[in-house]
């Protein structure tokens, strides 16, 4: 089996074994706790930057099915795993994670102990990382590391975002969930509201649950100006989630901030990061990031605690509140665009997890309501959407 090296730019440096294709790549090194859905998040275009290592010790046990992709293509710039099963045990599978993995072009490694790997990141936070199959002298490893660049400030979106203007159709099919309207009736199936999608890094099941919510979809490259998107005449705009640093995308802020009052926006994870700064509100980098589908949030309004899955290395910061006086509906800061509440927090570290605008049409969560980790216990957050769209152009 053939040797490989992960090194780290502080100097740590692991062996192990070379996986999938043969060569060398850099990127941010996170870890993710999710003991599946290895495909989605090798396709997920809010990882392009960054090499994944999966804290589950066993990865690709049931193989690789065209189905399950999130975006046209890998945008993973590594990945990191103890051990690749050599056996697809899913009826589904259509080749190993191995063969995926060269097909694509991904530079991975195995073998090593990820726990060990995973600790020290919790401990000393994310960083740039090299794996290489090819030169295997740590010490250039770790200079390659060293000078690798970072993902603040840098505009990663450019490189995920589609080209032209879309139209998507496609549901859930078989596998949604059951087709409910906010008083847990069945939901009239006609598609109720023209939503405009900013292609951020959108994942695909985002489009499908709102397709599955009633929804005509047209996606949009990121930097399209608001004006474009308002003379399309849509009942509302939702800001996907996407790679890197929000503060390195001006222009969807710049748009956002034009659309916040004059139609009802949604964010998610990015689009979430993106509609704080459009508001005035500020974003920072996360010690080592939220990663995984096991991450529980509290609805500040409810007291109800979401199963969430999350990927993001930003989080939203909140100035002092300027309401204290209902501390169950969450925090009230006064910014640019009016009055903001908080309306979800982590209960891991108690970062800002929803958020949701007084005096307009406007909300915005930081997990992915479409991942399902629950399964279902954030979809209600795309029903939320249409709601205030119906309340909107009522």
């Amino acid at each position: 089996m053939k040797k490989a090296l992960l090194a780290l730019a502080d100097g740590t440096v692991f062996e192990g074994a070379a996986l999938g294709f043969d060569g060398e790549t850099v990127g941010e090194l996170v870890f993710n706790t999710a003991m599946t859905g290895y495909q989605e998040i090798l396709t997920d275009p809010s990882y392009h930057g960054q090499i994944v290592t999966m804290t589950s010790p066993l990865i690709g046990n049931y193989g690789v099915t065209p189905e399950d992709v999130e975006s046209r293509r890998v945008w993973a710039a590594g990945f990191v795993v103890k051990e690749s099963s050599r056996m697809s045990s899913n009826w589904r599978a259509r080749q190993t994670l191995d063969a995926y993995l060269r097909q694509a072009r991904v530079v991975a490694i195995e073998g090593l102990d990820t726990r060990a790997l995973t600790r020290h990141l919790r401990d000393h936070g994310s960083q740039q990382g090299i794996i290489t199959h090819l030169d295997l002298d740590p010490a250039r490893a770790v200079k390659q590391a060293q000078v690798a660049p970072s993902i603040i400030g840098r505009d990663l979106v450019s490189d995920v975002t589609c080209a032209r203007p879309y139209e998507w159709t496609e549901g859930s099919g078989v596998w949604r969930a059951p087709a409910l309207d906010g008083s847990g009736n069945p939901r009239n199936e006609q598609a109720r509201h023209k939503v405009i999608v900013y292609d951020c890094g959108v994942k695909q099941n985002i489009l499908r649950s709102l397709v599955d919510t009633g929804c005509t979809v047209t996606v949009v490259p990121a930097s399209t100006p608001a004006d474009e998107v308002l003379a399309m005449h849509p009942h509302g705009v939702l800001l996907s989630n996407g790679p890197g640093d929000p503060e390195g995308v001006p222009k969807t802020i710049g748009a956002a901030r034009r659309l916040i009052g004059r139609i009802p926006v949604f964010g998610i994870c990015l689009g979430h990061q993106l509609l704080a700064l459009a508001m005035g509100l500020k974003t920072y980098k996360l010690t080592f990031g939220h990663h995984g589908g096991n991450h529980p949030v509290l609805d500040l309004r409810t007291r109800a605690v979401t199963i969430t899955s999350q990927n993001h290395n930003f989080a939203v910061q909140l100035p002092p509140a300027t309401d204290r006086s209902a501390p169950i509906d969450g925090r009230v800061v006064k910014t640019e665009c009016g009055a903001v509440r908080l309306t979800h927090t982590s209960l891991n570290d108690e970062s800002v997890e929803g958020l949701a605008s007084l005096d307009h049409p406007v909300l915005s969560v930081q997990y992915h309501p479409e991942a399902a980790p629950g399964p279902h216990d954030a979809a209600g957050w795309f029903e939320d959407f249409a709601r205030m769209m119906e309340k909107a152009h009522a």
